[in-house]
C-alpha cells in the first residue's frame, strides 16, 4: 500500500514512473546507497519523530549520514527529539518502516527538508517500500514533497 500511495502522490507531478524498483532492499541507507552506486551521504533518509503530543508527525528528510542533534531540533520544534515508536510508524506516516518517505503522507504528518542535502544537486529519497527510491533533485524534492520549508536540526559526523 506504501508504493501505491508514493507513486500516486509522485504522479500528480508527473513523476511517479521514475519510482525506481528492484529486488535489492533499500531499507537502510547503506543498503540504497549500495544499490545505486552513491554514497551513504546522498540518500534522502525520512526521519520520523513526534509532535508534542504525539498525535502527529515530524518528517525530517536529511542525508544519510546526518543524525538528529537533539538541542537543535527542541530549539526549532519546542519539543524533544522522539523517534516514532514502531507501531506508530505506518499509521503516522503512510508508509511501513524502510519505506517512510516524504510522498503520500497523511495531512497531520510535517515534512521538512534538513540544510544537511543541500551539499548535494541530486538525492535519492525511498518512494514508499524497501525496494524503491527515486532520483530528485532539491528543488524538485521541495516542491514534491511539499516540505514547510529547510531546518538545521542535524549533526554531520566529524573528519578524522
Amino acid at each position: 500500500m506504501s508504493i501505491e500511495l508514493a507513486r500516486a502522490h509522485l504522479d500528480r507531478f508527473g513523476r511517479g514512473g521514475e519510482i525506481i524498483e528492484s529486488e535489492e532492499s533499500k531499507a537502510t541507507v547503506e543498503l540504497a546507497a549500495a544499490a545505486l552506486g552513491v554514497s551513504p551521504a546522498e540518500i534522502a533518509k525520512t526521519i520520523s519523530l513526534y509532535t508534542e503530543d504525539r498525535s502527529a508527525a515530524i518528517l525530517v528528510v536529511a542525508s544519510g549520514d546526518a543524525k538528529i542533534a537533539n538541542a537543535k531540533f527542541k530549539a526549532h520544534f519546542g519539543v524533544k527529539a522522539r523517534m516514532l515508536a514502531a507501531e506508530d510508524v505506518e499509521p503516522m506516516t503512510g508508509h511501513a518502516i524502510g519505506g517512510v518517505c516524504p510522498f503520500g503522507n497523511p495531512p497531520s504528518a510535517e515534512v521538512w527538508l534538513d540544510a544537511s542535502l543541500k551539499r548535494f544537486d541530486t538525492v535519492y529519497p525511498a518512494a514508499g517500500g524497501a525496494n524503491t527510491t527515486i532520483a530528485l533533485t532539491l528543488g524538485d524534492l521541495e516542491t514534491i514533497s511539499g516540505a514547510r520549508g529547510w531546518v538545521d536540526v542535524t549533526r554531520l559526523p566529524e573528519i578524522s
